[in-house]
């Protein structure tokens, strides 16, 4: 469920309109937009708007999610695992039953992949499963431009390449990830395709790299108004200045990435 969609399923419930809840905050006409997903609030706008409605930051994705089936429910389902980063409980979902008999278009199909191969990423001991269901899901799309679900597929990928020292293919894989990004229309996942091009060159002992894309990440974030992965990105940062003995860069990450993460509770890892 997009945030759009979330803010005014939330004001429906409460009965409220849009200028009720607009009002001394933004107007009507930006409100509609927001819900409607024709434009993305920037921090101070969201925290206002999610305030008014009584919204915990914790229930917002500002990413937008795949669907796996035509049931509600199942994606809903989903959804709130992957935001809770709950990834044993996604793939035991993802296999059961019911859930695999909903699985019925091709791009359900595709996003199915993608989302068992980012579980078993995480919980998994080998990852050889996780490597054949993204590159599942990374192929099976004939655009010739990749779309959002293959650039994460292979963003994905590229990370699970470069912890098996595939320095090559996983290179290979985070670049065509990031290719003409900037040219393409703006969605949230897009801040996830920079992250995860750090992460693979992090994982490569690519510091330089690393950090290069993740400044060019956070520059790409920031001017689109968003915060989604900022706190992460500022983390992988803190991480790699750690490692490097740079000690004033390392303190200063860490404390934008704890501000960011206390204010809109984003989940960071404790360790790569």
């Amino acid at each position: 469920m997009s945030l759009g969609t979330t803010l005014k399923r939330v004001r429906k419930q409460q009965g409220r309109s849009q200028k009720d809840v607009a009002t001394g905050i933004c107007a009507q006409s930006m409100l509609s937009a927001i819900e409607n997903d024709r434009y993305t609030p920037n921090a101070k706008l969201l925290v206002a708007l999610c305030r008014r409605l009584a919204i915990s930051l914790d229930e917002i994705s500002l990413a937008t999610d795949f669907a796996i089936s035509g049931d509600d429910d199942l994606n809903t389902r989903m959804q709130a695992l992957c935001n809770q980063h709950c990834y044993q409980e996604l793939r035991d979902f993802l296999f059961a039953p019911e859930t695999v008999a909903a699985v019925t278009t091709a791009q359900q199909t595709q996003a199915y992949y993608y989302y068992l191969g980012v579980a078993q990423l995480h919980v998994d001991a080998k990852l050889d499963d996780a490597k054949q269901n993204l590159q599942f899901a990374m192929t099976m799309t004939e655009e010739r431009m990749p779309t959002m679900l293959p650039r994460l597929a292979m963003a994905s990928l590229a990370t699970v390449q470069a912890k098996q020292g595939l320095r090559h293919s996983a290179t290979q894989l985070s670049d065509q990830a990031l290719a003409a990004i900037e040219q393409a229309p703006y969605e949230e996942n897009s801040n996830i395709i920079f992250y995860l091009a750090a992460l693979t060159a992090y994982f490569l002992q690519n510091a330089t790299l690393a950090t290069q894309r993740l400044l060019t990440g956070i520059a790409y974030i920031t001017a689109h108004n968003s915060h989604y992965m900022l706190a992460n990105s500022y983390r992988l940062l803190a991480e790699i200045a750690d490692r490097a003995g740079r000690e004033n860069e390392a303190t200063d990450a860490r404390q934008k990435q704890q501000f960011l993460t206390d204010l809109f509770h984003e989940q960071v890892p404790k360790k790569f």
